[in-house]
């Protein structure tokens, strides 16, 4: 007799920035939604009573209509888990340790979890999956994830998207894929969910060095061959870690770096260019006001790759850069002498 699969009407998700807000809309579009409203932890009450009453995020894509009537908001994210059986995570990877074992939050062992979070979380460095595991007891068969290249302010505009849903459950990752899937946003599924996730760490990271080199003014040519490296770099990391057949040219590595490092959306481009032209590393983050997870991340590739020594000159160059503050002309010279 087959097992009868769990259920997955009922979405939830936790976090209120612009990703969230993008996925909130996507989801609440579906068909399914008028019968289970996509339930959404919103932190701020501020921001819940003028979703409410206007259909319009207060803080992030402002412009975006939210069909109120197909949304379940509220600030108890207990509520939240309890009453969902599928949970998107779209909380920063610095935060995300915060809200959910900050709040306490019970049961998340018993759902299905998708991250759609592009970072390492809490001190250990841990990927979101791991970190859902390790510290929350998640079975890695009902973790997922939502990669890219995206970026929520196209989205939300509807510009065409490729999103890949990754998942070592092939069944959870193609009711997603279906779920988000329409004339404009099309999916693909996938088990790489480890090498996905540390790829959209990396890129973060190889974003900012794209930004440094940008606000340097070293010219177009440099950061397509910086970028190539970043590349390879990928490839190498994601073997020594987690050795699988995988083709880091696919969307979900290479289009996800190239949309990250070249996009005027990217943050983490914002933060190396502001850094290129002279900005000290805290003031960019502090005058920035979101959140650059290239930052960490840079900090906690160094860490992981302690154990593992993959060569990563771009890489080093923005750990350099950032965390001991070494001067960006000096970094980009001795990067250029070893990459090609």
């Amino acid at each position: 007799m087959a097992v009868q699969a769990p259920p997955t009407e009922r979405i939830g998700i936790i976090g209120s920035g612009s990703w969230a807000t993008a996925l909130a809309l996507l989801f609440a579009r579906d068909e399914i939604a008028s019968e289970h409203p996509v339930n959404w932890w919103v932190r701020r009450e501020t921001s819940l009573d003028h979703i409410a009453k206007t259909g319009h995020n207060p803080l992030y894509l402002r412009s975006l209509s939210l069909p109120v009537e197909r949304l379940n908001m509220t600030t108890d994210i207990q509520a939240v888990v309890d009453q969902s059986d599928v949970l998107i995570l779209a909380v920063p990877s610095a935060y995300l340790d915060d809200a959910l074992r900050g709040n306490k939050v019970t049961g998340l062992n018993k759902k299905i979890v998708f991250n759609a979070v592009k970072g390492l979380v809490t001190d250990e460095h841990h990927i979101p999956a791991r970190y859902l595991h390790k510290e929350l007891g998640v079975p890695y068969g009902r973790i997922g994830l939502i990669a890219g290249p995206s970026h929520a302010e196209e989205v939300a505009r509807e510009n065409w998207t490729y999103l890949t849903l990754a998942c070592s459950n092939e069944h959870f990752a193609k009711v997603m894929a279906d779920r988000l899937s329409s004339p404009w946003l099309r999916t693909h599924t996938t088990d790489d969910i480890f090498g996905i996730e540390l790829a959209a760490v990396l890129k973060n990271i190889y974003a900012v060095a794209a930004g440094i080199a940008h606000g340097m003014g070293l010219g177009d040519n440099f950061i397509a061959v910086l970028i190539s490296n970043a590349l390879k770099e990928t490839g190498r990391f994601l073997n020594a870690v987690n050795e699988t057949s995988r083709d880091v040219s696919a969307s979900a590595y290479l289009g996800d770096l190239l949309v990250t490092a070249y996009s005027p959306h990217s943050r983490n481009r914002t933060l190396g260019t502001m850094v290129g032209k002279g900005y000290r590393v805290q003031g960019a983050l502090v005058e920035m006001d979101m959140v650059a997870e290239g930052y960490p991340a840079a900090l906690g590739i160094h860490v992981i790759n302690q154990k593992f020594d993959v060569p990563m000159p771009v890489a080093e160059c923005v750990y350099r850069i950032l965390h001991e503050r070494i001067a960006p002309s000096i970094e980009m010279r001795i990067l250029a002498d070893r990459i090609h």
